[in-house]
């Protein structure tokens, strides 16, 4: 049986067996759960129980500690068979449309190689076993993060190949298919990760059992609007600067995150330029490396032998009680008592955040918010106390530690009450703690990083922009059980809008029910927030979520008016829910740009 939608397809040999017949089951078991949910209204359906886990077992805080710092993964200096407009089908890879734009971008990029592949030495937690993990890892590992971190650079397209290394024989949840969308760059639907696109493990024998099946993506790292400007270069206020790469295979984004397969994507350019004592009075001279340190925070549970543990049947999922960051349950980190930039973000699959910095008696400190998503404010907020972030929402945040003296213990914590995966509850000091870090040492040089008064402009969006363009209203709902689109469920083969290239539109998100909340991603271009109703009432729009956003968090009786525009690429992609419960089942679509 041949897989929905993957573009000269190569599914698994074994799909009509295992493939496609385990994800019939897991559909039709998720909605025999469901049953007793059909006979009930909206409201009712709301309030039903979700399934309760027993507890994670106790672990020891503060035992583990993170690297000072985290390295990037390096280029490679071939690749070998070499990147191919077209799939090299022959070879091994995976099939896709031809890459977009490929004479373009593609002379000149450089090149990456990396595998997701399954390893079983991973400690979350010394009170824990080691484990096994999935993760994106170089042919020079990073064992330190379950997933590689890339800095790329405007202007320098990359082609990265994935291979496909994880264990065909794989038993539990999860999957040995994969997907790797980059969230959120600008670049071709061939590239993008579309989640129906997935390739599975030495699916071409022998021969390439070693390699395992591979894909390559052409990342052309150039920024929104290329086209209409007839350049390369794109609108400079158009510029991302923190991404991550994830799998996002049909039905198993959920479980297959669980496992490890997200990684750190930093994008620079020549205003922030990854380097602080940049010379170019334009650069903003941020904090850069190693003090531009990537903290990911993920939500997980535990059975009572401590290994991890995930129901991918149920669509309720599993609400982690245990938050890691970067792979370690209550870590500590050392700084240096100067200027760092923390680049936070929320993996998932189910937990929010509202993170504050706190001393050890829990007095709130102060710090500076400069982005959200993957996008610089026009201007810092100063001053700032607490940083919320749904799923896949990133925050941006430099905390000033020379203040503080040699010895100073602090504490990040998350003040969000959350018991259900469905979403938050409320905020309350004093928060758990999740993180310990310690000013331990001076800083060997200067430090020549600041936070200037101002950072990236906004781009222009006009009121006749607005007043033309058309509108699409989008409503997520619970429906039979499931997480639902406008009452249908996902269908990659179809699409559920067209646009033309070039065009732009309102998108109005709705939730019109009670007891969950959404953050919903919207693929490929940043939208600007036009419009918060609640209740039927126009809200202002907090501060932090007036810039360019990509995960818009719809909460209960609420709808956001996004302006979006359409440039560059055509081609499929995705809208869906990024609660990755939600997304697996099955909230989610396809639009496609024409």
């Amino acid at each position: 049986m041949k897989r929905p939608d993957c573009e000269h397809a190569t599914g698994r040999p074994e799909d009509s067996a295992d493939g496609e017949g385990r994800r019939k089951f897991l559909k039709l078991t998720a909605v025999a759960m469901a049953a007793p949910l059909l006979m009930t209204g909206r409201k009712a359906r709301a309030e039903t129980a979700p399934p309760v886990f027993p507890p994670s077992p106790a672990t020891v805080p503060w035992a583990h500690e993170l690297p000072t710092q985290v390295n990037p993964v390096p280029a490679v200096a071939s690749l070998s068979p070499a990147p191919t407009e077209a799939a090299n089908i022959a070879a091994g890879e995976a099939g896709r449309n031809p890459h977009q734009r490929w004479a373009q971008f593609a002379p000149g990029a450089l090149l990456y190689e990396i595998s997701a592949k399954e390893r079983n030495d991973w400690v979350y937690s010394p009170s824990y076993p080691p484990q096994r993990i999935w993760g994106y890892q170089a042919n020079t590992p990073d064992l330190t993060m379950p997933s590689a971190t890339f800095f790329a650079r405007y202007g320098r397209p990359l082609i990265c190949r994935i291979h496909n290394k994880l264990p065909q024989n794989h038993v539990g949840f999860g999957t040995p298919e994969i997907s790797t969308h980059l969230h959120n760059l600008h670049c071709g639907s061939e590239s993008d990760g579309f989640p129906g696109d997935y390739y599975s493990p030495n699916k071409h024998g022998p021969t390439l059992s070693a390699n395992g099946e591979f894909k390559d993506h052409l990342y052309s790292n150039v920024k929104a609007g290329f086209e209409a400007r007839q350049d390369l270069v794109g609108d400079p206020t158009e510029a991302l600067g923190t991404l991550f790469y994830h799998d996002h295979t049909l039905d198993f984004t959920a479980p297959n995150l669980y496992l490890g397969l997200a990684g750190f994507y930093y994008l620079f350019d020549e205003l922030d330029s990854g380097n602080e004592a940049d010379s170019n009075p334009s650069a903003l001279r941020l904090p850069s490396h190693p003090y531009d340190y990537p903290l990911n925070f993920n939500d997980r549970r535990f059975d009572a032998s401590g290994k991890l543990f995930y129901d991918q049947v149920s669509p309720e999922g599993v609400l982690g009680d245990k938050v890691l960051v970067n792979g370690r349950i209550e870590p500590v980190l050392r700084v240096a008592a100067r200027k760092y930039r923390f680049r936070l973000l929320n993996t998932g699959p189910s937990r929010f955040y509202n993170f504050a910095l706190v001393s050890p008696n829990n007095l709130m400190q102060k710090f500076a918010h400069i982005a959200n998503d993957g996008n610089l404010f026009a201007a810092p907020l100063l001053n700032r106390t607490d940083v919320s972030i749904g799923v896949a929402e990133r925050a941006d945040i430099v905390v000033d530690f020379s203040k503080y003296l040699i010895g100073t213990q602090l504490y990040l914590v998350n003040r969000v009450r959350q018991d259900l995966t469905r979403g938050p509850k409320d905020i309350k000091d004093p928060g758990e703690r999740v993180l310990k870090i310690i000013v331990d040492r001076y800083p060997p040089a200067q430090d020549l990083s600041r936070v200037p008064a101002t950072l990236r402009p906004l781009p222009l969006v006009t009121q006749a922009e607005i007043n033309s363009a058309p509108v699409r209203r989008w409503i997520f709902e619970r429906d039979k059980g499931m997480w639902a689109i406008n009452r249908k469920f996902v269908d990659v083969n179809n699409p559920r809008a067209q646009i033309p290239k070039g065009g732009y539109e309102i998108w109005e998100l709705s939730n019109v029910d009670d007891g969950w909340t959404h953050p919903i991603h919207i693929h490929f271009e940043e939208g600007r927030i036009i419009e918060k109703i609640v209740k039927g009432v126009s809200v202002p729009i907090p501060a932090h979520e007036q810039g360019r956003k990509d995960v818009y968090v719809v909460e209960p009786f609420t709808t956001l008016r996004i302006f979006l525009r359409f440039r560059d690429y055509k081609g499929k992609y995705p809208m869906h829910c990024h609660n990755l419960i939600h997304e697996d089942h099955a909230m989610m679509l396809r639009w496609d740009i024409v």
